[in-house]
C-alpha cells in the first residue's frame, strides 16, 4: 500500500467525521429561513411605526401586488395638476356596474394557440402583457360556442366546463392588476375549418396539388364537411363549402350560445361581446350576399337579423352585466341597394337599423368594423378607416354608445376621434401588438401622468414628474 494511497483515505475519514458538525448549523440556519419565510407576520417583533410591504391585490385568486391606483389610471390632479383637465381617451368609462379606467380597449385578436379549445400559457402572456401596460379592457379572441364554430383548429372555445379554469386564470392576473375583462363570443359559420395564417403559408409555399386552400382537413384537425351557414354558398372558391343550416339547428345555436354564458359567470368575466361582423356566422346571415335563404330566417331584413337578435336576446337574458355587439358596417360591394331598390349587399343603411334594434334588445355597446364577408371586397384603407361608420351610426342611434376600430395608431388621432364625437371608446389591435406600451406612451404623448406598474416604474420616471 502506497503513502499516496493512505493520505487519501485519511483525508475521506476526516471529511466524514466531519459532516455531522458542517450539517448541525446549516440545518439550523436552513431552518430559521423557513419559519420566517412562512410564517413572517407572526415572529416581527411588535412596534407602532408603520409597516410597509407588499399587498396582494385583493378578490382573486393567487398573489399579485396590488397597484394603487390600477395601471394605467390618471394620477390625482393635487399632486399632477397636468391632470387637471384630463383628455377624453383617459377619462374612464362607465358601463352598467363597471368602470373601466380609460377607453384604450384591446381588440379581440385570434392567436391560434389553443388545443382543443383551451387556451395556453401563450394566452396569459398575450393579454397579461396588455394589462400590465395600462390598457383600460383586455377582450379575450373570438371564442366559439361550440366545437364547429371554431375559426381554426386552433381558436379558443367555450362549449365544455373543461373550458373555464384556464381562462380563469387569465382573468384572475387581468383583474390582479386592476383591468377589466371580455370575452368575444362567436360560431365561424361558413369561414370554420381553415388553417392558422402561417400555416396557410406554409402549405402555399410548399406546393403542389391543393396548395391555395384554406380548408383544415380532417387529418389536420378540421371538420370540412360539418361546416355550416345560412346557405350552401362558400365565401371564396378555397373555402369549405357550408351546409345550410336547419331551423333546429339554428336553434341549437342559440343555446349554445346561452350556455357559454353561463360558464362567462364561473370565468368572472366583466362583459361579453357578441361577433356579428367580419363573416362569420351572424353576419353571414344579415348579409344579403351570403344568405339566400327563402324561409323566416332569410330574404326581408327582418328576416335576415333575426338570427341576430334572437341571439343578443337570448344572452340579454342570462347576463346582467355589460353586453356589446361587434358588427361589420358594410360588406364593401359595389352597392347596397340594386336599380330596383331590392338589397345586394350589406351596408351603412342596414346597418343603422341593426344598430337601432340592438339598442332595443338592451345591447350596452355597439363595436364597428366592417368586411369579412365578400371575397371581391374593395376597402380604402387608411388611419381610422372605419370612423365615418362609427360616426354615422352614433349620430343616427344617439343613445347607443359606440366603439371604434381599425388603423387607430396615434394618440392625437384618437383623442381626435374621441373629442369629436364619433365614438365613445377606441378598440386597438395590431397597434398594441407592435406597441404593447401605447397606453403608457399615449399619456406621456398626451402629458398625462398615469399610474405604471410599480415593477416597471423606473421605465417612466419622467412621466410622472408633476409640473409646476
Amino acid at each position: 500500500m502506497t503513502t499516496r494511497f493512505i493520505d487519501r483515505r485519511l483525508f475521506l475519514l476526516i471529511i466524514l467525521a466531519a459532516l455531522p458538525l458542517l450539517a448541525i448549523p446549516m440545518a439550523s440556519r436552513l431552518l430559521q429561513f423557513f419559519r420566517f419565510s412562512s410564517s413572517a407576520t407572526k415572529d416581527v417583533p411588535r412596534t407602532t411605526a408603520p409597516v410597509f410591504r407588499n399587498v396582494a391585490a385583493p378578490g382573486v385568486e393567487g398573489y399579485y401586488p396590488l397597484n394603487d391606483p390600477p395601471i394605467g389610471t390618471p394620477y390625482s390632479p393635487e399632486e399632477f395638476p397636468q391632470n387637471k383637465h384630463l383628455p377624453k381617451l383617459f377619462t374612464p368609462y362607465k358601463v352598467r356596474d363597471v368602470e373601466f379606467k380609460n377607453r384604450i380597449w384591446v381588440s379581440p385578436m385570434c392567436q391560434y394557440s389553443a388545443v382543443d379549445g383551451h387556451m395556453t400559457d401563450w394566452h396569459l402572456v398575450h393579454l397579461g402583457g396588455f394589462a400590465t401596460r395600462g390598457a383600460g379592457a383586455v377582450m379575450f379572441e373570438a371564442t366559439a360556442v361550440t366545437p364547429e364554430g371554431r375559426i381554426t383548429p386552433e381558436c379558443t372555445g367555450i362549449w365544455s366546463d373543461s373550458h373555464i379554469a384556464p381562462m380563469k386564470r387569465v382573468v384572475d392576473f387581468a383583474h390582479g392588476q386592476g383591468t377589466a375583462v371580455g370575452i368575444q363570443l362567436a360560431h365561424a359559420g361558413r369561414k370554420a375549418s381553415t388553417l392558422a395564417p402561417w400555416v396557410q403559408s406554409r402549405r402555399e409555399k410548399a406546393g403542389g396539388e391543393g396548395s391555395h386552400s384554406a380548408v383544415a382537413r380532417e387529418v389536420e384537425g378540421g371538420w370540412p364537411t360539418n361546416v355550416v351557414g345560412p346557405s350552401d354558398v362558400p365565401f371564396a372558391d378555397n373555402y369549405p363549402t357550408p351546409k345550410a343550416l336547419s331551423v333546429e339547428e339554428i336553434k341549437e345555436i342559440v343555446q349554445a350560445f346561452v350556455d357559454a354564458v353561463e360558464r362567462c359567470k364561473q370565468i368572472g368575466l366583466d362583459f361579453i361581446e357578441i361577433h356579428g361582423a367580419h363573416g362569420y356566422l351572424i353576419h353571414s346571415f344579415y348579409s344579403p350576399i351570403s344568405n339566400k335563404r327563402t324561409d323566416d330566417y332569410g330574404g326581408s331584413l327582418p328576416n335576415r337579423l333575426r338570427l341576430a337578435l334572437e341571439i343578443v336576446r337570448a344572452v340579454r337574458q342570462v347576463w346582467d352585466k355589460p353586453l356589446f355587439f361587434r358588427l361589420s358596417a358594410t360588406d364593401w360591394a359595389k352597392e347596397e341597394k340594386n336599380e330596383q331598390g331590392e338589397w345586394v349587399s350589406w351596408g351603412i343603411e342596414q346597418t343603422i337599423e341593426l344598430s337601432r334594434l340592438l339598442r332595443e334588445e338592451g345591447v350596452d355597446l355597439v363595436d364597428v368594423s366592417s368586411g369579412g364577408n365578400y371575397v371581391g371586397q374593395q376597402i380604402p384603407v387608411g388611419p381610422g378607416y372605419q370612423v365615418p361608420f362609427a360616426k354615422q351610426i352614433k349620430e343616427s342611434v344617439p343613445t347607443l354608445p359606440i366603439g371604434s376600430v381599425g388603423l387607430i395608431t396615434d394618440p392625437r388621432q384618437s383623442e381626435e376621434i374621441l373629442a369629436s364625437g364619433s365614438a365613445d371608446v377606441l378598440f386597438y389591435a395590431r397597434e398594441l401588438l407592435r406597441h404593447v406600451d401605447f397606453p403608457l406612451f399615449a399619456a406621456q404623448e398626451l402629458g398625462v401622468a398615469v399610474k405604471p406598474a410599480d415593477q416597471y416604474e423606473r421605465a417612466w420616471g419622467r412621466m410622472l414628474t408633476p409640473k409646476k
